[in-house]
């Protein structure tokens, strides 16, 4: 039974499980801020440009007992085919897509600016450095 304990740990303290982890945490993170960027900035400015109109509540009845006028109130009266949050929501993917786009696009520029340029040369190590203190040595004695 340790031996799997001791696996599962070597695994979930793994370099990539932790970056994975993290990674997600801040993509869910991100997710709540394009959300808001979305619903509270761009829409309204959208709705605004286009006479006022509130995709949020934009939704079909799907029975003859819906008859409120915001979705929320429509959804306590029944099934309703809410079509301008769908539109908010893929908007809001568009929005995300796009800003994954321009970031992975920026760091594959740095990685072929990191790529076309030479490495610097590496410090020379203990051996090298005692190896060209004996060679310079043995130059001055010949």
């Amino acid at each position: 039974m340790s031996k799997v304990l001791n696996e599962f740990r070597e695994f979930a303290v793994k370099g990539n499980v932790v970056d994975l982890a993290v990674g997600v945490i801040i993509g869910a993170a991100f997710g709540r801020i394009v959300e808001s960027v979305v619903s509270d900035l761009f829409m309204p400015m959208v709705g605004a440009i286009l006479g006022g109109l509130d995709f949020s509540n934009y939704f079909i009845g799907l029975s003859s007992n819906v008859t409120a006028n915001s979705l929320a109130a429509a959804r306590e009266q029944g099934a309703v085919f809410a079509y301008g949050n769908f539109l908010t929501i893929v908007i809001n993917f568009l929005i995300v897509a796009w800003i994954l786009f321009l970031v992975v696009k920026g760091i594959n520029r740095l990685r072929r600016k990191a790529a076309e340029q030479p490495a610097p040369p590496a410090a020379p190590t203990k051996e090298e450095v005692l190896l060209t203190e004996i060679r310079d040595l043995l130059a001055k004695k010949a």
